[in-house]
């Protein structure tokens, strides 16, 4: 893939996207585009706020939408009740253009409940699917932690980590579905990825949008434990 032919886009909410979305603004969610400018065929990952302008976008870019990619079901990545708010997100993309929605098998009633998209309309996989998108393979990787069927997407370099590991931190585990033991085997497996992807997040809380996997491994705080007690001890379990 030379890098003319791979389209890759990393948009912020609030400001990129749902501009003037207050909620948007403070989240600070990062959405992604991925495609091929030859065959023009797009995929979104997380489409949150307002989805019509990541649409806009792709197509003002020549590009036509052919799938979704969720990380995980939290109304901040695909729309939902959330703080008592009502947020759009992959049900108003439905609305105007149907395609399949990729996600992990071990999310796909989360995502089906919180959206209200049929569990049947739902594409489910297993760790190492592939979703091809023109001529991009990018690679499913099943990542439990933050949420029980949490994914990242692996494709040329990249790493699209959502919400499972962050450029300083990583999601919560406290939330329903988390857990502490299964969020540091995921974070573990990042760490062991071979070609230094470059990790772009799910929310923007660092001073970087992206950075290498080498560089998270020697700067996160989540890396410092060697052992899965030790990381008990510092999740507080």
């Amino acid at each position: 893939m030379t890098a003319d032919r791979l389209y890759f886009r990393q948009l912020l909410s609030g400001t990129d996207f749902a501009a003037n979305d207050a909620i948007a603004q403070q989240m600070r969610n990062f959405a992604y585009l991925v495609g091929d400018r030859e065959t023009g065929d797009c995929v979104v990952v997380d489409p949150a706020y307002a989805a019509n302008d990541l649409l806009d976008t792709l197509e003002s870019d020549g590009m036509h939408l052919s799938g979704v990619l969720v990380t995980h079901h939290h109304p901040d990545h695909v729309g939902g009740s959330m703080m008592g708010f009502e947020l759009k997100g992959l049900a108003e993309l439905l609305e105007r253009v149907s395609v399949p929605v990729h996600v992990n098998t071990h999310e796909a009633e989360w995502v089906s409940r919180i959206t209200g998209i049929p569990r049947g309309d739902l594409s489910a996989h297993d760790h190492g699917d592939t979703v091809t998108v023109g001529a991009v393979d990018i690679e499913l990787l099943h990542t439990p932690g933050h949420t029980p069927g949490s994914q990242c997407f692996l494709l040329d370099g990249r790493l699209v980590a959502g919400d499972t590991l962050f450029l300083e931190g990583c999601g919560r585990t406290d939330f329903p579905g988390g857990n502490v033991d299964d969020m540091y085997r995921s974070l573990q497996a990042l760490s062991r990825l071979p070609g230094d992807p470059t990790v772009f997040p799910g929310h923007w809380y660092s001073a970087k949008p992206s950075a290498s996997l080498s560089e998270v491994r020697d700067t996160n705080y989540v890396y410092r434990a060697s052992s899965l007690e030790q990381w008990r001890t510092a999740m507080g379990g």
